[in-house]
């Protein structure tokens, strides 16, 4: 898709971040956006920014883990706008633990969230976007979708799944050759709230140690990239019709890593990780 123009763009998790960052970025460009987040106040906030390009904005209110809610939620923004051309599965949390002690109930959460979010908004925007006879899906995995940590067994679990799941959508979309199309994205560390928005399970801190330290620790790691620089990519692999985009040189390099080390750079993980945590 070379032109974003008149164009119809769904984006979940747009209330912050890069889901905010995308809207502005694709109002920019003249493409209508419809906007979904569980923060209504941060959503607000997203869709003033975005009219101020003169584009057509709605709003909804969604946890993207509920299913129906998804399906009626892409039902609604094709009636409302006539069309949809790009949906952008952006909503996100993220959960430290270890996974021998990390609650059921938790994991469960991240999974809702994270990968079935993902594949509901797929399936229930598929139809609309191939309706369209132009069209692509976005569906963001993490740098964790290509590597795993320690304490992030549930995050990594969710964004593999993702990963899996949207390489082979590619596949199936580029066989049924139907004018929609698939986009993995990888971000490494982006300067959002994801990090101090975290559920953070006891285990991930040392007995007498200060959780909140564990979340600012998190935190600083995932202050690499700006979350404006990540959208703007993101948007170029939609012009460029890319497979898997790697946003911030950290996703960059550690790719590079697992790609030459295999499973080898597991344990180069288990050493600096035990450094860290001191």
């Amino acid at each position: 898709m070379k032109n974003f123009k008149n164009k119809v763009a769904a984006i979940t998790g747009a209330a912050s971040g890069m889901g905010r960052e995308l809207a502005v970025e694709l109002a920019q460009r003249g493409c209508h956006v419809a906007l979904s987040d569980v923060n209504e106040a941060g959503l607000a906030e997203t869709a003033a920014l975005a009219k101020k390009h003169g584009v057509k904005v709605s709003t909804t209110k969604l946890d993207v883990s509920q299913r129906e809610a998804v399906n009626a939620w892409a039902d609604q923004v094709a009636t409302e706008f006539g069309q949809v051309n790009l949906v952008f599965n952006n909503a996100g949390v993220a959960l430290g633990a270890t996974l021998d002690k990390v609650k059921p109930a938790d994991f469960e959460w991240i999974m809702g969230i994270n990968f079935w979010g993902v594949v509901w908004g797929t399936q229930a925007f598929l139809p609309h976007l191939k309706k369209a006879g132009e069209g692509h899906i976005v569906n963001t995995s993490s740098l964790f979708g290509l590597m795993s940590q320690p304490t992030q067994g549930t995050y990594n679990a969710s964004k593999f799944a993702v990963r899996g799941f949207t390489e082979s959508l590619r596949q199936e979309l580029d066989v049924e050759n139907c004018g929609v199309s698939a986009t993995c994205v990888h971000p490494g560390g982006i300067r959002t709230n994801i990090a101090m928005a975290a559920k953070l399970d006891p285990s991930m801190a040392k007995p007498g140690a200060d959780l909140e330290a564990a979340r600012r620790r998190f935190d600083k790691l995932l202050n690499t990239t700006t979350a404006n620089s990540a959208a703007r990519k993101m948007i170029r692999a939609v012009e460029k019709n890319q497979r898997r985009v790697l946003v911030g040189p950290d996703a960059v390099f550690l790719d590079k890593l697992v790609r030459l080390t295999g499973s080898w750079y597991q344990p180069l993980v288990t050493f600096f990780f035990k450094k860290m945590m001191g």
